[in-house]
């Protein structure tokens, strides 16, 4: 009998070798001085076991292959028993990012019509007073009663305890998941995987980071966690808001690297600064993963420093829609850094095998099929396609969309595969390294061309007295007015901006790509993303900035 093709799949076998390994521990209870003692416990067999139980539950009520099912439920044991549960069930679980704006993320769950609703109490309140998800026939709660929902999760885990081994025999193209986009272009949309894509990506990023069973991992983005199981390894989940990891105490996640010998992390940007500014070294880690938006240089070079001499810093890049897609280590990324500060764009490295990177023309248009004329000569900026197995083939319930972002290739055996087209802006160079410029959707359009962000603001970020900048236009595309936003390191006073702004002038006016730059206006404090809080909101602050300069400020 074949194995089915499913993430959960080598769950039963690690349990069989490795019955007592901690597979998840998680924060719990408090000790006097503050910190999380992490008493909340999994090992491998329980996780086997008890996900196998609330799987069989499932199934007596209802929920199994193919189910759509909302997940909103914190980092947690029941989190990861629910997920690995509803994968081995062959359900389809629906995650949302539950701190979007509520109208979208009302949206998202209207889109994604599920058949059943598993989450917190306050979840299960939201639900019922904000009207979502109203297709679901079947609500859990993880609540001690069965308060507003038919069953509780711990009811439902009685229900299967007896049932012995749960795994569907899941097909490589069966749906697996439905996994939200973070919405910092517009209203997330709900990219849908299929089971081989989970198993490429488990391989995929086994091989391209040298990934052995056995280490111990600091996942503070939760949704990654869900790979370290099928990687053998043990995941800490840290004591962190995981929508505000900007907001980190680094002090929490240094006792939790520090206590179980944390060897590995996972974090974005935004909490690489955390730790970079905290400026304690991380003796114990050798891999560090750092996705979702481009590491600031500085950010980089100060954590090579904490981090020991032989440890990696990767920065992969990709999308939800097909991850990994390329990748570069730090020592490599700080050789880049003098080109990126003079407007080169951000080195992202090569592609991850066996993935194809190919550069075509810039359009805002469907490309239906895929054709070399496509194609631009390296060096040429345009926007970043890749082909590979965990390319994505459709947004749920999203036409428009999936037209506009796939592109159909024909192959030499007379199949076809799909070519996801990133929606960022980017060139090879002459070593076949990836360099990103920016989002498509964020280029301004001027009446002497295009300008793109990452060829701009590294420029202006490199002043002392700056935190970050945001290049957006204002007017018509083809005439737009490039208007640089800029932030102020903390404790740099806004009286300083006269002496700041003719200093970022004079910074600009040699650059090939920033001498254009007329506009400048002083931000408070930028909108970002709520999944990394890296994600720069330039919608916004494009409207801000035109209001700006329509009364000359």
């Amino acid at each position: 009998m074949n194995t089915p093709c499913n993430i959960a799949s080598s769950l039963p076998s690690l349990a069989a070798r490795f019955p007592e390994r901690i597979a998840m521990r998680c924060p719990g209870s408090r000790g006097p001085d503050g910190l999380a003692r992490f008493d909340l416990t999994l090992t491998y067999r329980e996780l086997d076991q008890r996900s196998d139980a609330i799987a069989a539950g499932l199934a007596r009520r209802g929920i199994g292959r193919g189910t759509r099912t909302v997940v909103m439920v914190r980092p947690s044991p029941e989190f990861f028993l629910l997920m690995f549960a509803l994968f081995k069930a062959g359900a389809v679980p629906v995650l949302v990012d539950p701190g979007i704006d509520r109208r979208a993320l009302r949206q998202c769950l209207d889109e994604a019509q599920p058949e059943a609703f598993i989450g917190i109490p306050l979840a299960q309140v939201a639900r019922v007073v904000l009207g979502w998800a109203r297709s679901a026939r079947v609500r859990i709660t993880t609540g001690r009663r069965a308060w507003l929902a038919d069953a509780t999760l711990a009811r439902i885990e009685q229900e299967g305890a007896c049932a012995g081994s749960q795994l569907a025999a899941t097909e490589p193209d069966e749906v697996a998941a439905i996994l939200f986009t973070s919405g910092s272009t517009g209203v997330p949309k709900g990219v849908v995987y299929r089971h081989r894509h989970f198993v490429a990506q488990v391989a995929m990023l086994r091989d391209a980071f040298g990934i052995q069973a056995g280490g111990v991992d600091l996942p503070t983005f939760p949704p990654f966690a869900l790979f370290d199981p099928a990687l053998g390894l043990t995941s800490v989940i840290p004591d962190m808001d995981p929508t505000k990891p900007a907001l980190a105490d680094p002090r929490k996640l240094h006792d939790a690297i520090a206590r179980f010998g944390v060897d590995q992390l996972f974090g974005s940007p935004a909490l690489m600064a955390v730790l970079a500014g905290h400026g304690a070294p991380l003796p114990t880690v050798k891999r560090v993963t750092s996705a979702g938006a481009p590491v600031p240089a500085d950010v980089v070079a100060k954590m090579r420093e904490l981090l020991p001499e032989d440890a990696q810093f990767w920065t992969p890049y990709g999308a939800t829609e097909c991850l990994p897609v390329a990748v570069i280590e730090g020592r490599e990324l700080q050789a880049t850094r003098e080109a990126t500060e003079a407007g080169a764009g951000t080195c992202v490295g090569r592609a991850v095998a066996p993935n194809e990177v190919r550069i075509i023309a810039i359009s805002d248009e469907v490309i239906a099929q895929w054709s070399p004329q496509l194609e631009v000569d390296a060096g040429v900026v345009g926007e970043i396609s890749v082909a590979g197995p965990t390319v994505t083939d459709l947004y749920f319930n999203r036409e428009a969309q999936t037209r506009l972002a796939k592109i159909r290739e024909p192959l030499a055996d007379g199949s076809e595969r799909i070519v996801h087209r990133m929606g960022d802006v980017g060139y090879l160079d002459a070593q076949g390294r990836l360099w990103f410029c920016g989002r498509k959707s964020h280029r301004v359009e001027t009446a002497q061309g295009p300008l793109y962000t990452e060829q701009v603001e590294p420029v202006f970020n490199t002043h002392p007295d700056v935190r970050r900048t945001a290049l957006v236009g204002v007017g018509p595309p083809g005439a737009q007015r490039p208007v640089l936003c800029v932030e102020l390191m903390s404790g740099v006073a806004a009286g300083q901006w006269s002496r700041i702004e003719a200093e970022l002038r004079t910074l600009g006016a040699t650059g090939t790509h920033t001498a254009a730059i007329a506009g400048f206006a002083l931000h408070p404090k930028f909108p970002v993303d709520i999944r990394h809080n890296a994600k720069i909101g330039r919608e916004k602050l494009a409207l801000w900035a035109a209001s700006r300069v329509s009364i000359g400020t």
